[in-house]
């Protein structure tokens, strides 16, 4: 097998058709195929055959498939740590959840880099569904967020609790008064992208107040979101260390009621086995210490040079 051949099967896996993976690897359908056939006749598994509604998978093409992008991520991986040898640097990737990354990856990820000279940080955001497959494939070293399902081939370690709470403008006319559940579900609810998550805290908390989706209003940021409340938009759901201040300077008040708080916690995996690069092994132990939790809790950052971003977003204003 020949990583050129793996890339084209997987290609044909991810968009479901010949066709599609040689638009998408710009080259013809015909090497595709080739390609295809090759791996067919050294494996002696069809691995795949066309249907009316698309491509039937065999067993032996879904095990192909789920190996196939471990072997080229594991493979880009070492392409990627053999150059940084040479240059004498270390990247660690990190896959963040969006509430982990905007409210307590800077300061964490400042404090961490400035130990260690030699390393960059890349820091993504996806959603936690797709951790998992983001280790497994070598796309990210680490990944920060809710807890994973249990699994044995992959190390979790729980590092810290947060509480979501509910914040509103001072003149807003729950903030004096001990909400029902129908005022609540004729609220406007101002979310920042984590309101769209299954996974994390804040869909639930809706979910338990039956709150009508044309009464969620989803934002770019959670900075976003809390503006809005502060002008007397709504109600935002929040980490409530990110709203302390402007809790403390009488910009928001907190709204009380056993629907309107949450916990949720955040984890960092990696794979387990020894595995996992050196890097994201000290960040796990690292995540752990009060002076980590400290820089998540009051924030920081890094140097430009110090923090690479794989995706660009705008989180605060």
């Amino acid at each position: 097998m020949t990583p050129t051949q793996l890339r084209a099967f997987v290609a044909v896996v991810r968009l479901g058709s010949v066709k599609s993976a040689a638009a998408d690897l710009h080259v013809s359908e015909a090497a595709v195929s080739l390609h295809v056939a090759q791996l067919r006749k050294e494996l002696g598994d069809k691995l795949y055959q066309p249907t009316g509604a698309g491509l039937a998978f065999t067993p032996g093409g879904l095990r192909l498939a789920s190996r196939a992008a471990e072997m080229l991520g594991l493979q880009d991986r070492t392409i990627l740590e053999v150059r940084q040898a040479g240059g004498g640097r270390r990247l660690l990737r990190v896959a963040a959840s969006t509430l982990f990354a905007e409210h307590a990856a800077p300061g964490l990820i400042g404090l961490f880099a400035d130990r260690a000279k030699d390393l960059d940080v890349e820091l993504s955001i996806h959603r936690p569904a797709q951790f998992e497959t983001l280790l497994r494939t070598r796309a990210a070293d680490v990944v920060i967020g809710p807890r994973p399902p249990a699994d044995p081939t992959l190390a979790t370690t729980h590092f810290l609790n947060y509480q979501i709470i509910a914040v509103a403008h001072p003149a807003h006319p729950l903030a004096k008064a001990q909400p029902t559940g129908s005022s609540l579900r004729e609220q406007t609810w101002l979310l920042g992208p984590t309101g769209a998550s299954q996974a994390e805290v804040v869909l639930p908390m809706l979910h338990r107040m039956n709150v009508p989706e044309e009464r969620q209003q989803i934002f770019q940021s959670h900075a976003a979101a809390l503006q809005e409340a502060k002008r007397g938009k709504g109600i935002a759901l929040v980490v409530s260390f990110a709203a302390a201040q402007d809790i403390a300077a009488g910009d928001l008040t907190r709204l009380t009621g056993n629907l309107l708080q949450a916990q949720g916690t955040w984890n960092i995996t990696m794979l387990g086995g020894g595995t996992a690069p050196s890097a994201a092994a000290e960040l796990a132990r690292f995540i752990t210490t009060p002076r980590a939790t400290q820089a998540m809790l009051r924030g920081g950052g890094t140097t430009p040079g110090r923090f690479k971003p794989s995706i660009y977003v705008t989180l605060w204003h």
